[in-house]
């Protein structure tokens, strides 16, 4: 872990935060996962979130990377601070199939004005699990 949480509530926090956030709401997201440095968020892969080839869309694939990422972030910052994405990069390494997407964030390392995170996101079809994105970015506490 990078640096212990400053918030001992933290896990209220985040989820009351989640559940304030239309766009993953929109995608029927949720939290699965809420730890010091680290969130991991799923959504199902719905028909009005694929691509004109039936894969889930890179901006659902984004969006989940980036917002288990951000969470990760506000997981160790004080209570009553925010964060807001101020740059992330996303490779994208396969096609979004399957049932739904699995995204993994974690801290890099917490400073005071930015915090490095990264996500992974992985399609889920029954038993098997692909890696399909790989984000790095930078949170600033606000």
């Amino acid at each position: 872990m990078p640096s212990p949480p400053r918030n001992p509530d933290y896990e209220t926090t985040v989820k009351d935060s989640f559940a304030r956030q239309a766009m993953m709401a929109t995608a029927g997201a949720s939290l699965s996962k809420v730890s010091a440095g680290q969130c991991i968020i799923t959504a199902p892969i719905r028909a009005s979130m694929t691509q004109q080839h039936g894969f889930g869309h890179a901006a659902l694939t984004f969006a989940l990377g980036d917002s288990a990422a951000g969470y990760a972030a506000l997981t160790l910052m004080e209570k009553g601070q925010e964060v807001l994405t101020s740059e992330m990069k996303i490779n994208l390494l396969a096609p979004a199939k399957g049932h739904h997407l699995k995204a993994v964030g974690r801290v890099l390392k917490a400073g005071r004005r930015l915090v490095v995170v990264q996500s992974d996101v992985y399609a889920i079809d029954g038993e098997v699990e692909t890696h399909i994105a790989a984000l790095q970015g930078t949170m600033v506490p606000v």
